[in-house]
């Protein structure tokens, strides 16, 4: 508290001793004017003294005797402008409003180029819109307060804070154009005003003007070196999706003030949206340091780690946001994702139940918020999907479809996908033509449609499907590649690389052409031409030496040879690496190994894909080869009889008749081998 009774002396004293002091003849002439004067001055100061107490401890006791003080000054010197604006502040500061605005009003009457008045009467009016209630003419208010500070800028041009006040209050009136020429003429004034250019440059955002309010702060922030206005540009940039100039303003503004939160959380959320997570990490991780409680930072980290396949550090960092904000929807969905990456269906499924039963009413059994169910719905369908649990996973998505018309054809999509996974290719196909009825403009859901005749062998209908969809555009390209793949899995390859190599010749970069690339290569492969398969993986992974696909069928590839089995485990590790969970990548490692005569550590790798894909055909027959490599020949024989009537299931696209035949043959073998050595251990004496 500060020490005021000294201060009240040190002010008293001169008072008293000008008194003494003051010439005899002013004194004859009217010594009680100047003792009224001096009385008055005396209880201005004790007003003063309870006034700043009042501001200290906020005790209105404190008000209500300054106040008392500062009328027994006015009634000893009823013209004091100064005593009268000391108790208008203070009817002000104790929220003695009406009182506060009256007494500025009775100054201003009398004293109308008195500036400091319109000043006080404008904050009054300010602060009486921050406290407006139901019954308050909020529009009057704020004219009232607009017309104030347009007086103190007539009587004091210079006055930054009315002119920053006045340029809000027009924003505030939807009247920009007023507010835009107030910061004009402000700036003309002092171009490097820090508050006037970011007001200006805020309103030419708000007015759509971003390129122009770019080009101001720009300047300005290079000029004047000051975070706030690195800090707005960053702001600016993002609005027309300049990730990479909208990092490098916050990059700045975080530089220059590292302790302010604000741009720190910006630059963060903007390396996030860069997928710059390596970046984007240490970032969030300051921010759980800044705020603890904040939920979101953690949310955020584990959304990264998840993405980065590091999903022991994404489960820790999500139940920290569980912690902090339990019944939050987004974090339920990251946890069921994160669950469902860790092979922990049953707390995934029951993560996304509870949040699905939370969201219902309790009356009528509907959702509050269709697109959040929708969501959560889409995701616990295809974690039953995922366990091989079809029928649930149908259940699931026809319950989302009943949510309304948006969630039915994302509904539809996840229940062809259903279907096909679990070979229902005529109810597949049956739901794409019902979606495509439903909306006959959705591309996407043709494509779908096409790409399901194809599985059925039904290539011709499939391909004229597709053709029927290329309209001159950039994306023929694309469909070009759907058309190549029908053709590939109706075994007409000549036709399927025709149209691999038409959608080469419209990418204009390497990027684009990737896909082509791995078409062609996947069709050289299956007509055995390996040495043109591998030119063409080569060229994707030349590329992208990440793209985890490629590296995958590439090492598959290697391994099926029985070649260079060394580089084959080397480009199928790294494609787990990229995606620890894929069953297929799981098989062809297993497949490598196995090959290698490392059958324990094949045995290992394929069980692992077996869990993530029990009804696999492919995958169970390697794994029967393994257990007769490792002399378990029942299991074998059970393994592979598994995979033949896997194999029976499956759509006619997918069907082997190669791998069929050789499954039986060892089936066939086994059961002989069987038979020789049970009729040998029969007719052996005893």
């Amino acid at each position: 508290m500060r020490p005021i009774a000294c201060c009240a002396l040190f002010i008293l004293l001169p008072l008293s001793a000008s008194a003494r002091q003051s010439p005899s003849g002013a004194a004859s002439a009217a010594p009680g004017s100047v003792d009224r004067k001096a009385q008055a001055y005396a209880n201005y100061v004790l007003g003063h003294i309870n006034q700043v107490q009042f501001e200290d401890t906020g005790d209105q006791e404190y008000a209500a005797k300054a106040i008392d003080y500062y009328k027994k000054a006015l009634a000893l010197d009823p013209d004091s402008v100064q005593i009268q604006l000391r108790m208008a502040d203070t009817y002000a500061e104790s929220e003695q409003l009406r009182d506060a605005v009256t007494t500025a009003r009775s100054i201003i009457e009398k004293h109308p180029d008195n500036v400091d008045a319109h000043r006080l009467l404008a904050r009054i009016y300010v602060r009486t819109l921050g406290e407006i209630g139901a019954n308050t003419n909020q529009k009057q208010t704020l004219a009232l307060a607009v017309e104030q500070y347009e007086t103190i800028l007539k009587l004091d041009p210079s006055d930054n804070e009315a002119g920053l006040w006045l340029a809000r209050l027009y924003r505030f009136e939807n009247r920009p154009g007023k507010a835009q020429k107030v910061l004009e003429q402000m700036l003309a004034r002092n171009p490097a005003n820090q508050q006037a250019i970011e007001q200006y440059a805020q309103i030419l955002l708000d007015e759509g003007q971003t390129n122009q309010a770019i080009a101001q702060l720009s300047k300005s922030a290079t000029q004047t070196d000051n975070p706030a206005l690195y800090d707005l540009l960053g702001d600016a940039y993002k609005r027309v999706h300049d990730n990479a100039h909208a990092e490098q303003a916050y990059r700045r503004a975080v530089q220059l003030d590292p302790g302010d939160a604000g741009p720190l959380r910006r630059l963060a959320s903007t390396l996030f949206d860069e997928s710059k997570f390596d970046e984007a990490i240490p970032r969030y991780q300051q921010l759980t340091h800044i705020d603890p409680s904040d939920a979101a930072n953690y949310l955020r980290l584990a959304e990264m780690y998840y993405q980065q396949k590091k999903y022991e550090l994404a489960e820790t960092s999500i139940a920290q946001a569980e912690q902090r904000a339990p019944d939050n929807l987004e974090v339920i969905y990251n946890q069921a994702l994160i669950d469902e990456a860790l092979n922990k269906y049953s707390d995934a499924v029951d993560a996304l139940t509870g949040a699905i039963a939370n969201l219902k009413q309790p009356s009528s059994g509907s959702v509050s918020n269709p697109r959040i169910s929708a969501i959560l719905y889409e995701e616990l369908g295809r974690i039953y999907r995922r366990q091989g649990d079809y029928a649930a996973a149908i259940s699931t998505f026809r319950q989302m479809m009943a949510l309304g018309p948006d969630q039915q054809q994302r509904g539809r999509l996840e229940l062809i996908e259903t279907y096909r996974e679990n070979n229902q290719i005529d109810d597949a196909i049956a739901t794409a033509r019902q979606a495509i009825e439903a909306k006959p403009q959705d591309r996407q859901m043709k494509i779908s449609y096409a790409l399901l005749l194809g599985e059925k062998e039904q290539t011709d209908d499939a391909v004229k499907q597709l053709r029927s969809l290329l309209n001159g555009s950039p994306s023929d390209r694309e469909t070009y590649l759907d058309i190549a793949q029908v053709e590939l899995r109706g075994r007409r390859y000549a036709d399927a690389q025709r149209a691999a190599q038409t959608a080469e010749s419209m990418a204009h970069l390497p990027e684009q052409q990737s896909a082509a690339w791995f078409m062609l290569g996947a069709i050289n492969e299956r007509q055995k031409k390996y040495g043109p398969a591998e030119e063409q993986f080569r060229k994707v992974l030349a590329v992208n030496p990440d793209d985890a696909e490629a590296l995958n069928y590439y090492g598959y590839m290697l391994a099926e040879e029985g070649v260079r089995l060394g580089q084959a485990s080397d480009l199928v590790k790294r494609a787990l690496a990229i995606d620890s969970g894929n069953s297929a990548y799981l098989d062809s490692l297993g497949w490598v190994y196995f090959k290698q005569n490392r059958l324990m550590d094949a045995r290992d790798f394929l069980l692992k894909a077996i869990a993530r894909s029990p009804n696999d055909p492919t995958i169970l027959g390697h794994l029967g080869d393994v257990y007769q490599g490792l002399g378990q020949t029942d299991l074998a024989l059970a393994t592979w009889e598994k995979s033949l009537a896997q194999w029976r299931r499956v759509v006619p696209a997918d069907y082997e008749p190669d791998q069929v035949r050789e499954i039986e043959r060892k089936v066939s073998e086994e059961k002989n081998r069987s038979a020789r050595k049970n009729h040998a251990a029969a007719v052996m004496p005893h």
